[in-house]
């Protein structure tokens, strides 16, 4: 544990408990987020699925990454995951991005992931605003998680016709943002 670190967090005035919760909350939601888009994208079949599949894959896999940078800023603060799986899937700071009961309404399974990048912006969004300005590395990291789920967002949204977002998908590049709390 870093003890420093948990010291300056208090003394800049953060509640460390709460921070540690949203931290292990929204690790939860990418661990459970990077599972359930595996069994999205391999329902994402014929014409209409075969386009969406690609994106799904990159936020599939920055969910994962997302989940890699939490753990140690979680135990750098002090705190860990639950040692039960079940446990760990039930707190998710979002709700579980299940197959729609027909896998083949690709709009219906558009609709899950948008939601769950909406969740997530919200919850990084929190996180932001609770550490601005007095918990650097725990602001900067969220920062980076928040605007990867950003994209993300906008590029589900784009496939359901909600308009342009002036995102573009990125080729050979994951976790462009983030990858530097991967090292």
């Amino acid at each position: 544990m870093a003890k420093v670190a948990q010291e300056m967090v208090r003394k800049a005035g953060v509640d460390l408990d709460k921070l540690l919760d949203l931290l292990v909350k929204n690790a939860a939601a990418e661990l459970t987020t990077f599972y359930y888009y595996t069994i999205l994208r391999v329902n994402l079949i014929d014409l209409d699925g075969e386009g969406i599949k690609e994106i799904a894959e990159v936020a599939r896999i920055e969910d994962r990454n997302h989940f890699e940078a939490l753990v140690p800023r979680i135990y750098e603060l002090g705190g860990k995951p639950p040692e039960n799986m079940v446990d760990f899937h039930n707190l998710s700071a979002c709700s579980p991005a299940k197959l729609p009961k027909d896998p083949r309404d690709v709009k219906a399974m558009l609709t899950v992931l948008v939601e769950a990048e909406r969740c997530a912006v919200r919850g990084y969004t929190a996180i932001c605003n609770m550490t601005a300005g007095k918990d650097h590395r725990t602001y900067d990291m969220s920062l980076a998680i928040l605007n990867e789920e950003i994209e993300h967002e906008s590029w589900f949204s784009e496939f359901l016709g909600e308009g342009p977002s002036g995102h573009f998908m990125r080729r050979g590049e994951t976790s462009p943002f983030v990858s530097k709390f991967l090292r």
